[in-house]
C-alpha cells in the first residue's frame, strides 16, 4: 500500500520535542546563573568602592601619598586628579593603567565637576565603576573594570554552553537509537497489518515486552482474530446460502423445462410448485435478515418479568395446532433484554418442538430463576436429538436426520442461539424423561429485583414473529 510522503516522522518529532525542552532548560539555567553571578560581581565591586569611600580621609592627608599607599588589584586602580591632571596613580601592572587613560580621566573629571562622586564611565578598558573622594583641592578616584571582573563569569558561562551543546548532541544520538528501539514494534505492527489481506488473515505479531506497545500488539491480534472469525462466518454463510438456493432453483427450473404448456393440469401443478419454492426462498431471506439483525446487536433493553413472559408465550403457543400445550412452571424474578426477541426465540423453540413431535403429543413449556440465570425451556416427547448431534443443531443450515421429514430453512435454531448470545446467554439440549428433547434458553440475570419492585412487562401485542423450524 502506497503511503503519502511525510515531511517529518513521528520519531524525529518526538526527538525534536525532547531536545527542544532540554535546550530550553539549558538556556534558562545558564541565563539565570549568568544573571545571578553578574549581579554578585557588581555587588562585590560596589561594596569595595563603599569601603574605599568610607576609609579614605577627607583631609589631612596628601592625595599623592594616599594613592601611593593603596595596593591595587588586577581589576582595579586608583589615581589622584586635579581637574584633568593626573597627580599620581597606582602601578600597572598589577592594577589598571588609569594614568594614561585619557578617556577615563576626562569622563571622571567631568563627573566630579558635576558633583557625581559615584557612578559608571567608559574607559579604554571598557565600562568601569568609580568612587571619588575630595582631598585638599584634589580628588582620589578608585575605579574597577566591569569587563575584567566579569571574565570569570563569562568563562563559566561559555564552559556551560559548550558542555550543554555536548550534552544535546549526546542526547540526540542516544535518543535517536532509543526511539528507534521504541518504535520498532510499531513498525513491525504496521508491516504486519499491511501484509494482511482478506485472503490471508492468519498473520499475527507476537507481543514483546510488558509495556503499552505490547498491549497494543495484543489488542490488534485480538481484533484480527475477531475479524478472521467474522470473515470466516460470512464466507460460510455465503457458501451455505449458495447451497440452499441451488435446490429450489434447480427444482423450479427442472419443472419448467419438463412442463407441457398445452396441459392445463401440468401448468397448474408447476405454478403451485414454483410459488411454494418462492415462498420457501422468501422465508429463507427473512430468516437470514433476522439472523443478521440479531448478530449485529440491534436489540433493545428493558426489565422483563420472567413470569409475565412465560404467561405471554403460553398464550401464543396455544394457537399452534395438533398439540396440547401446558405451562408447567413460572420463574419469579426479572431479566434485562429485548422482550420481542425473547418471545421470538421461545416461540421458535416451541414451533420446532411441534414439528418434530407426533400429533396429539403434549408439549410443556416453563421457566425458572436461579441465583445467576433464568431458564426458559420447551419439553417435547418426540424422537429426541441424539447426543452426538446436539453440538451442531444450532449451526446455520445444519439438519439432522429424524423420523419425520420436515422442510425448513435450517436457520430457526441458529436464530435462537444468536438471540441467546446477544443476551450473553446460551442454549442447551437435554433428554426428556420417557423420550423426547428439552431445549433450554439460559439467560444471565442483570441485577436482582424483588417482586414488589418488578415493573409491568412490555407485551408484544398481536404481532408474533415465528420462524420455520430447523430440519
Amino acid at each position: 500500500m502506497s503511503r503519502a510522503p511525510r515531511p517529518v516522522s513521528v520519531r524525529a518529532r518526538l526527538l525534536g520535542a525532547i531536545l527542544g525542552v532540554l535546550l530550553l532548560g539549558l538556556i534558562i539555567a545558564g541565563g539565570v546563573t549568568f544573571l545571578v553571578q553578574s549581579e554578585r560581581v557588581i555587588a562585590n565591586a560596589e561594596r569595595q568602592l563603599d569601603g574605599f569611600s568610607s576609609t579614605a580621609p577627607s583631609s589631612g592627608t596628601d592625595a599623592v601619598e594616599l594613592v601611593g599607599a593603596t595596593i591595587p588589584g588586577r581589576t582595579d586602580g586608583t589615581v589622584a586628579l586635579s581637574g584633568t591632571t593626573v597627580l599620581a596613580g597606582t602601578p600597572s601592572p598589577p592594577g589598571l593603567s588609569l594614568s594614561d587613560d585619557t578617556r577615563f580621566v576626562s569622563a571622571v573629571s567631568d563627573a566630579i565637576a558635576r558633583g557625581e562622586l559615584r557612578g559608571r564611565v567608559d574607559s579604554e578598558h571598557g565600562p568601569v565603576l568609580y568612587a571619588a573622594v575630595p582631598l585638599d583641592g584634589a580628588s582620589v578616584v578608585q575605579a574597577i573594570s566591569i569587563d575584567q571582573r566579569m571574565e570569570l563569569v563569562t568563562l563559566s558561562t561559555t564552559t556551560f554552553a559548550i558542555a550543554g551543546t555536548v550534552v544535546l548532541l549526546a542526547v540526540a544520538v542516544a535518543g535517536w537509537f532509543v526511539t528507534g528501539l521504541l518504535f520498532s514494534p510499531l513498525r513491525r505492527l504496521r508491516d504486519t497489518t499491511d501484509a494482511i489481506t482478506l485472503a490471508d488473515l492468519g498473520t499475527r505479531l507476537p507481543p514483546q515486552g510488558n509495556d503499552e506497545i505490547a498491549d497494543l500488539t495484543s489488542s490488534v491480534n485480538s481484533m484480527l482474530d475477531r475479524l478472521a472469525m467474522s470473515v470466516e462466518a460470512q464466507r460460510q454463510l455465503l457458501d451455505d446460502v449458495r447451497h440452499e438456493l441451488k435446490t429450489p432453483i434447480t427444482i423450479v427450473r427442472g419443472h419448467l423445462e419438463m412442463m407441457d404448456p398445452v396441459d392445463p393440469h401440468d401448468v397448474s401443478e408447476t405454478r403451485d410448485l414454483g410459488i411454494a419454492e418462492l415462498d420457501r426462498l422468501s422465508r429463507l431471506v427473512d430468516d437470514i435478515d433476522a439472523l443478521a439483525v440479531v448478530e449485529a446487536g440491534s436489540l433493545t433493553t428493558e426489565v422483563i418479568q420472567v413470569a409475565a413472559l412465560t404467561d405471554r408465550v403460553g398464550e401464543l403457543v396455544s394457537a399452534i395446532p395438533h398439540h396440547t400445550w401446558t405451562v408447567e412452571s413460572r420463574g419469579r424474578g426479572a431479566i434485562h433484554g429485548d422482550h420481542d426477541r425473547l418471545v421470538q426465540a421461545w416461540l421458535q423453540l416451541a414451533d420446532n418442538a411441534a414439528k418434530y413431535t407426533p400429533p396429539g403429543t403434549p408439549i410443556e413449556i416453563g421457566s425458572s430463576v436461579g441465583d445467576s440465570s433464568a431458564d426458559l425451556w420447551v419439553r417435547d416427547h418426540g424422537p429426541g436429538i441424539p447426543p452426538a448431534a446436539r453440538h451442531r443443531v444450532f449451526r446455520r443450515f445444519d439438519r439432522i436426520s429424524t423420523r419425520r421429514g420436515v422442510e425448513g430453512s435450517g436457520l430457526g435454531l441458529s436464530i435462537v442461539d444468536a438471540i441467546a448470545k446477544a443476551h450473553e446467554g446460551y442454549c442447551s439440549v437435554s433428554d426428556t424423561p420417557g423420550g423426547g428433547a428439552t431445549v433450554t434458553l439460559h439467560l444471565p440475570l442483570g441485577r436482582s429485583h424483588s417482586a414488589a419492585d418488578l415493573p409491568t412487562p412490555v407485551r408484544a401485542g398481536d404481532v408474533v414473529m415465528q420462524r420455520e423450524a430447523t430440519g
